[in-house]
């Protein structure tokens, strides 16, 4: 069990590490599509800002990188689900599932992400395919700096909710294999208690014995609560006469 709980520990690995660098990646791939996008708004008319050959170079490689890194993930995911259906004759916990459709959901998401900036990236490709002039060279230069420092805060900001939101599912997490645990200890402390009257009916003389145990305590009990009584109402006679 404890090999099985060391293979889930290692898709997890695994798939965290992979959703990181595709993280990275996608940011990279934003910003590039953002300088498409400033390069297409602020010159319609000018020449490619990056060389032309360059860029492509560039799209195509970033592209083929993540398409990768996503392909990766998908399988550690496939993994993760045939983990969970195999693990045991009963059902997965719940903390293992919540925890597989999160890594599903961060998957597409990306995917998502990176088909929506690829399409745009290439229908701002195509667009400057079909025009180019100085006027473009010269607007995006003016126009850059503000748009980049726009473009940064987005990216921070974004890297932020990311970064909140994975710390958010990793306490879920934690919580609910808390409660998984705490859950198998009350099954254990009442299997126990079962197991202790088992073992009583099973001997009656044992029973019988704990029986006059009890007993003998409370007519010791008994005994002890009528001669504190009785003082008590001989010194009470005894203040009052």
């Amino acid at each position: 069990m404890a090999d099985m709980g060391n293979f889930w520990e290692d898709l997890r690995k695994q798939a965290r590490q992979l959703e990181n660098e595709i993280d990275l990646k996608l940011v990279s791939f934003s910003k590039l599509g953002t300088n498409y996008s400033a390069h297409n708004e602020f010159g319609s008319e000018s020449a490619p800002l990056i060389n032309k050959t360059s860029s492509e170079h560039m799209f195509e490689t970033m592209a083929m990188e993540i398409e990768q890194l996503v392909s990766k993930l998908q399988e550690i995911n496939d993994r993760m689900a045939d983990y969970t259906q195999n693990i045991s004759m009963s059902s997965p916990s719940a903390a293992l599932l919540h925890t597989l459709q999160r890594h599903r959901d961060i998957l597409q998401d990306y995917t998502h992400e990176f088909q929506k900036t690829k399409a745009n990236i290439t229908a701002i490709r195509e667009r400057e395919d079909l025009m180019g002039s100085v006027q473009r060279d010269i607007s995006a230069y003016k126009n850059s700096s503000g748009l980049n420092r726009r473009s940064e805060l987005y990216l921070k900001e974004h890297d932020h909710i990311r970064n909140s939101e994975r710390m958010i599912d990793e306490q879920i997490s934690v919580a609910m294999m808390t409660k998984d645990n705490m859950g198998s200890q009350k099954k254990m402390l009442s299997s126990i208690s079962q197991r202790m009257n088992t073992v009583a009916n099973r001997f009656p003389l044992i029973n019988s014995l704990m029986q006059k145990v009890n007993l003998r305590k409370r007519r010791d009990t008994i005994i002890i609560a009528s001669v504190i009584a009785t003082c008590t109402i001989v010194l009470l006679l005894y203040a009052f006469h």
